[in-house]
């Protein structure tokens, strides 16, 4: 992916802002999760796509980093739309990606951040509040906190799919079409698990896990998992091996081999 901030400082001031971001955004959302009262509007007339207080307050917060700092720049946010920017640079915000296990109180979900030009997210953020684990990468580093310290991030080495961990959101998210290049996926892997969220990218980025297959994804969903294994070493694309910042089908891979051989199976739906 082409990359349009060469600028060390620059750099360096978009990481601090994102950090900012995130911190808003726990302060925000922390509150509200495992209280008692809280509430989900759906946002689809079939089907459930839940929206919380939690959405919107964190989503503000970041907003408002973003005015105090970074004024302009564009931002894209899944609560409260677009805001037309000058800079050329683009905030992609996810306040809160796995609502549903946000409302079932499990901690795996999180709070999605990146940044980038027209080609696509160069820095992304996913942070977990409730455990404090924060992931974050970009420009070829990629680092993470949390209860254990500090440390860098590096996706697996290659191992043949036999070996390999899948991590996705089917059977909940797809169409039958989808379903079933995930199946052939499934097939051929050692282990499967379910419904992880954001989490998922994040294990993978800190090789833990090997794939994560999904689809109908948003921009807001993909963009900071998409920059943060892809500075951890890792390999994210569409389900032809096109480019996927924009949503739709995702295949991540922690390597070039898994991914290669992911997408064959992927290939035939």
């Amino acid at each position: 992916m082409r990359q349009t901030v060469t600028d060390e400082a620059l750099r360096r001031e978009l990481t601090s802002t994102a950090h900012a971001m995130a911190d808003a955004a726990r302060g925000a959302v922390l509150s509200h999760f495992r209280q008692d009262g809280l509430s989900a509007q759906n946002k689809l007339a079939a089907g459930f796509d839940p929206v919380t207080e939690a959405d919107k307050a964190a989503e503000r917060a970041m907003r408002a980093v973003l005015a105090a700092r970074r004024p302009g720049d564009a931002i894209i946010g899944e609560e409260y739309g677009p805001e037309v920017g000058t800079s050329g640079l683009t905030w992609v915000l996810d306040p809160i990606d796995g609502t549903r296990g946000f409302l079932s109180g499990t901690p795996t979900w999180g709070v999605l951040i990146a940044v980038g030009g027209a080609e696509g997210p160069e820095l992304g953020m996913i942070d977990q509040p409730y455990i404090g684990e924060r992931f974050w990468g970009g420009w070829g580093a990629a680092e993470m906190t949390g209860p254990q310290g500090a440390r860098a991030l590096r996706t697996r080495a290659g191992r043949a799919l036999s070996e390999s961990i899948l991590f996705t959101t089917f059977p909940e998210i797809g169409s039958e079409e989808e379903r079933a290049g995930f199946e052939a996926v499934k097939g051929a892997v050692q282990l499967t698990r379910y419904g992880m969220d954001c989490y998922a990218y994040a294990l993978l980025a800190g090789g833990h896990i090997d794939l994560v297959v999904e689809a109908g994804l948003s921009n807001y969903d993909i963009q900071a998992p998409l920059a943060l294994i892809e500075a951890a070493g890792g390999i994210v694309t569409d389900w032809r091996g096109g480019p996927v910042h924009e949503g739709g089908r995702v295949l991540a891979a922690a390597n070039a081999e898994q991914h290669a051989a992911a997408l064959e199976l992927l290939k035939a739906v």
